[in-house]
């Protein structure tokens, strides 16, 4: 008898214990299938500067994430920089933190208001242990509590300002080069250094659990310097004059071509390496299946600065199709399949609602977005109606586009009269249909009110306040 109770103890001890393993095994498995995130920005790209939109710009690997993962066809940002940056990481117009008409200039006290959740913050609550930026960030310097390591990062490597040389890694006569709180006097050319650090961050993280890579280029926006072995690969003469040697003599020609777009062309290639490099590290490490890889621009490129937009309208400070929809690629393996084009009206607020529902957080975000999430859209192939708000008035609603065009000058722009543009049959909106249309023009108008009357807490101050009297900080070293 004593024997059977010892038996049955021992049975039901080990049914508990296969019980309980199953359960950890599955518990294991939920984790294991969150996957790496590695989101790329380059910083000017227009939409005629990748190869998939036919560039006479050579970009084999962006090309290569184009053709095994989807292309966002329809991927809408906002028409300058440090915007669409702040809504990247919060998944909500940047009209709520006061921040639309202009970046983040050096000498402005600003930055994105601190309550906001940004993505590595959300993605630390489903057990993503580092986080790290890497490159530009353009989303206040001013002080500690704007910078990554207080914004839920757990490494940062690059520059705080837009706009750094990419030689001497100065800003305003100062180094702006840092790894975490100190300074980086570390040599070469920063699409390069940008490009190491993220390869030597996939070998740190990739036996640690998920990570996130938030791979911020500053190429190629200017100021236009290449390094001459990429300038070759464009027809680089070197026994002609470079573009601009007249005003800037030979130091300001560091790095400068033939001509404006020789350089751009030169700047693009070097990122598109780095690219290469990155997909590289990730098959390596054994890991890019379960590496969701996002590649984006910031928004279009800016006009007479070397890149293109064509056949798109418009330029980056406009919200033409040109300075806001941009090439945009998404590539998940485990996730779902690639090798298509996705004609979903999507954009860079919807980054954060897409990751969340990926990370499996369940919670509610502290403030509600303003993006949604594209999974449905990514797994099923299905594409549902959406408005989406660009600025300035203009806003995509389905077929639609309603554009209120700037006239004047980025710090004081003017609104002309509303057009309207059936945008999925003319996305090069070559037809003002508002005269035909006009309670579609005056339906929309009423639509985008809810989004021009936000009022933000704190807005951006004018570009120019404070620039004449402002001195850098030695090493850009921000210490409050």
């Amino acid at each position: 008898m004593q024997i059977k109770i010892q038996s049955s103890g021992r049975t039901r001890h080990s049914a508990w214990f296969l019980f309980f393993f199953v359960l950890l095994q599955l518990q294991l498995q939920a984790q294991d299938s969150r996957p790496n995130i590695v989101i790329i920005v380059a910083d000017d790209m227009g939409w005629g500067d990748v190869g998939f939109h036919g560039s006479e710009i050579r970009t084999p690997h962006i090309d290569q994430l184009a053709r095994e993962g989807v292309i966002l066809n329809r991927y809408y940002v906002s028409p300058i920089c440090s915007p669409t940056r702040a809504g990247i990481m919060t998944g909500r117009l940047p009209e709520r933190y006061g921040l639309r008409e202009n970046v983040i200039a050096p000498w402005l006290n600003f930055g994105v208001d601190t309550t906001a959740e940004f993505l590595p913050q959300m993605l630390a609550q489903a057990g993503y242990k580092n986080r790290a930026a890497i490159g530009k960030w353009h989303l206040g310097h001013s002080k500690r509590k704007y910078l990554p390591l207080r914004r839920g990062f757990t490494h940062f490597y690059g520059h705080y300002n837009g706009a750094i040389d990419y030689f001497t890694h100065k800003r305003e006569g100062e180094l702006d080069w840092h790894n975490d709180w100190e300074t980086a006097r570390d040599t070469g050319y920063t699409t390069d250094l940008i490009t190491r650090e993220a390869v030597k961050c996939i070998s740190d993280y990739k036996g640690e659990g998920p990570f996130f890579l938030y791979i911020a280029y500053n190429a190629p926006h200017g100021p236009l310097q290449a390094k001459e072995g990429d300038l070759l690969k464009y027809g680089f003469d070197p026994s002609q004059p470079v573009f601009g040697k007249e005003q800037t003599g030979n130091e300001g020609a560091m790095g400068r071509g033939n001509t404006r777009r020789q350089t751009y062309a030169a700047m693009v290639a070097a990122l598109d390496e780095g690219i290469g490099h990155i997909l590289k590290a990730l098959r390596a490490a054994g890991i890019d299946e379960n590496t969701l890889v996002l590649f984006q621009s910031d928004n279009g490129a800016a006009q007479k600065e070397g890149g293109r937009n064509q056949p798109l309208r418009g330029f980056k400070f406009q919200e033409w199709e040109g300075g806001v929809r941009v090439p945009a690629v998404i590539r998940w393996p485990a996730g779902f399949k690639g090798g298509w084009t996705c004609e979903q009206v999507a954009g860079y607020i919807d980054i954060a609602p897409t990751l969340r529902e990926i990370a499996g957080i369940k919670t509610a975000p502290p403030q509600p977005y303003d993006g949604r999430s594209i999974v449905q859209s990514l797994t099923e192939k299905k594409n549902t109606g959406r408005e989406l708000y660009l600025g300035n008035g203009t806003l995509i609603k389905d077929e639609w586009k309603l554009v209120i065009p700037k006239t004047g000058n980025k710090t004081t722009p003017a609104a002309d009269a509303p057009q309207l543009f059936a945008i999925d049959k003319d996305p090069y909106e070559k037809e003002d249909l508002s005269a035909r249309y006009p309670e579609q023009v005056k339906a929309l108008l009423e639509l985008s009110k809810k989004y021009r009357t936000i009022v933000p807490a704190e807005k951006v101050p004018p570009y120019e306040q404070g620039r004449k009297t402002f001195k850098a900080p030695s090493d850009w070293n921000i210490r409050e």
